[in-house]
């Protein structure tokens, strides 16, 4: 039997990075939801890609910040414990702004668990004054001494190449640890939850998308046809939350239902039939029970 290799590699850094945008550019498809709201992942999502012999096994993590709920806490343990049992780190900054607390706290972490970590400069599209890009590697080297530090844009597909060449680097004579034809580690209820928060997110504003969640309470495929029927439940805080997921008339929620059916079309590769209602639970960020029950409780 031919020899064949794995690595585990862990995508860290502080909200609204691009750490989620990575992940779907290294897989060549969209996993992980992506919208310009900080905190769109909340748990652990696990991406898998598969070249011949070489098994890459991707996980992509909340980004780093201060907790302010119960919701909050599972997030930052997701992240810790993430660095646990891997083979190396992507660090992902922006190539603009100043290192922050939060990162900080990421290289002291690295270092404390000597961690090979690879530097990821993300956003070098926006830099107006590419000058500023050696001080922003400079600044971030200085902190610690990355195994690599590569520049790249995921918005325009720069820079990619230059990753996976330097992962091959921390693969491992292994068995892999997913049939080679696994895409991730995510139940379908989960991907399609996900697809649905993810249009949330960007036709809501401010807190409202952020304290939603979704339950899949009906996901079967017709015995007579290839259609998918889907039935979700979409929990947010508030009744006034309610009425504006809703909208008049319901065109709130129709908007969202439409685009989320589009996506999960297009993954899926099957007719959807999507149905959407919204509920209220009060303060659900804060119960453990309904953290646990919407799926969303830390697990080591």
């Amino acid at each position: 039997m031919d020899q064949t290799y794995s690595g585990f590699v862990a995508i860290v850094g502080k909200p609204n990075v691009g750490k989620s945008s990575l992940l779907n550019e290294l897989l060549g498809e969209k996993l992980a939801i992506v919208t310009h709201k900080p905190q769109t992942t909340r748990t652990k999502i696990t991406g898998v890609l598969t070249q011949g012999a070489k098994q890459y096994v991707f996980i992509d993590t909340p980004g780093l910040h201060k907790a302010k709920n119960r919701l909050g806490d599972n997030m930052v343990k997701a992240v810790n414990t993430t660095l646990n049992d891997i083979d190396v780190v992507l660090l992902v900054v922006e190539a603009k702004g100043q290192v922050n607390e939060a990162e900080k706290n990421l290289i002291e972490t690295i270092q404390k668990r000597k961690l090979p970590a690879i530097l990821i400069i993300n956003k070098i599209d926006l830099l107006e004054q590419k000058e500023l890009l050696a001080k922003r590697i400079e600044e971030l080297t200085a902190l610690h001494s990355f195994e690599a530090v590569i520049p790249v844009s995921v918005l325009q597909h720069d820079g990619i190449g230059l990753i996976m060449k330097e992962l091959d680097h921390y693969l491992v004579e292994s068995v892999h640890f997913f049939p080679d034809d696994s895409l991730t580690d995510q139940p379908e209820r989960v991907i399609v939850a996900e697809r649905i928060r993810e249009k949330i997110l960007m036709n809501m504003r401010q807190e409202i998308p952020h304290g939603t969640a979704i339950v899949i309470e009906k996901m079967k495929e017709r015995e007579d046809k290839d259609i998918l029927d889907i039935e979700a439940v979409i929990y947010c805080e508030r009744s006034t939350h309610k009425g504006m997921l809703i909208g008049k008339n319901g065109s709130v929620l129709k908007k969202i239902a439409s685009e989320a059916r589009e996506d999960i079309q297009g993954f899926f590769g099957i007719q959807v039939n999507l149905k959407c209602w919204v509920k209220v639970k009060e303060d659900w960020r804060n119960r453990d029970g309904l953290i646990n029950n919407f799926g969303l409780a830390f697990r080591e």
